[in-house]
């Protein structure tokens, strides 16, 4: 049975799990761990200029059976066993990320062709300022829309690229969400989904036109979330490893489970349906993972860290923690012209 304990507003209070990677705790002694304010646990909207700006939603902290039961349909072998696992509160952009907010990040880097990399030099570490994408092999939205529409085919390291470029033009800390955050988000406090309403809710095969569309258009879920089930894709901040949930506690919760990013360029965890993909696939349990078919048709050599030709229905969205995990701070891409 899929349990989902939900950590109550009390007397101004929210309750938050101190979330240890591999650490694992009773729901009972939820007491222990520190309290956050619930003034300061408000939905409040980031400008990036004057004309741009986004909506972050405040997504409580609790604990869920994270994964699938056996018998849910479109089920996939790597969504099980399910585990028991808690999340912290925090904030999660209410959106899909669009092209108006990314162009502001890539358009404006310095003019003209940056620089290849002399791969027989491999640095020593990673350059310590937010670097930007190079020039697209091709038009990145694939000719269907820019304004308003959802970032697609950019990859897991531009999508923490951008991350870091907005955690500085801000001075918040913005991230993509780690599977459990992410799944726990898109179930917003129910156990199953209803795909009966899912024309309500996202853009997926059969409504779709065979195009994603502007963000925020169908139904918010319960917690105020646009397009969590379709439309786009979106990439997770783990690196996907297929048997994640055998490596969980069977009897306790684990805490904020994760698995860090790799220096190679695949696989990573992307989420959720997208605007290409059946009801079946529009599941909060559903696991993909990026490998090199999404850049099949990338004749460059080295083949591009930030774009992907076969990915067009891939993007992603961000999360701020409340009170952020020492294991999640300082967490970037690794990825680099020389990764394989």
């Amino acid at each position: 049975m899929i349990r989902i304990i939900q950590y109550p507003l009390a007397l101004g209070l929210l309750a938050a799990v101190v979330a240890v990677i591999g650490e694992s705790a009773s729901p009972q002694a939820t007491a222990k761990y520190p309290i956050v304010d619930a003034v300061k646990h408000q939905a409040y909207t980031e400008k990036i200029n004057d004309k741009i700006a986004f909506d972050m939603v405040p997504i409580p902290g609790g604990a869920y059976s994270m994964g699938s039961p056996d018998n849910e349909k479109g089920r996939g072998d790597n969504e099980g066993p399910q585990r028991l696992v808690t999340v912290k509160p925090f904030w999660m952009a209410r959106c899909e990320i669009t092209w108006d907010e990314y162009d502001i990040y890539w358009e404006n880097r310095p003019k003209g062709p940056p620089p290849r990399p002399d791969l027989s030099k491999k640095p020593d570490k990673l350059p310590d300022a937010v670097t930007s994408p190079t020039p697209p092999y091709d038009d990145p939205t694939f000719g269907f829309g820019k304004k308003g529409f959802p970032v697609i085919a950019v990859t897991h390291h531009a999508a923490m690229e951008y991350c870091r470029w907005l955690s500085e033009k801000t001075g918040k800390v913005y991230r993509l969400p780690t599977e459990a955050e992410w799944e726990w988000a898109c179930r917003a406090g129910t156990t199953t989904d209803d795909l009966t309403k899912l024309d309500e809710h996202a853009w997926y095969e059969k409504n779709s036109g065979d195009m994603p569309h502007p963000v925020g258009k169908k139904k918010p879920s319960a917690w105020g979330l646009h397009d969590m089930h379709g439309n786009v894709a979106e990439w997770c901040l783990d690196s996907y490893k297929k048997d994640i949930f055998s490596a969980l506690s069977k009897d306790k919760p684990t805490l904020l489970p994760f698995t860090p990013p790799m220096e190679d360029r695949y696989p990573d965890v992307v989420r959720g349906g997208s605007w290409n993909d059946p009801a079946e696939k529009c599941r909060s349990a559903i696991r993909r993972h990026s490998d090199k078919t999404w850049l099949k048709r990338d004749p460059q050599r080295p083949q591009s860290i930030w774009w992907m030709t076969d990915a067009d229905w891939v993007g992603f969205r961000v999360v701020r923690a409340v009170e952020e995990d020492e294991r999640l701070k300082g967490v970037r891409s690794k990825v680099t012209w020389w990764s394989n």
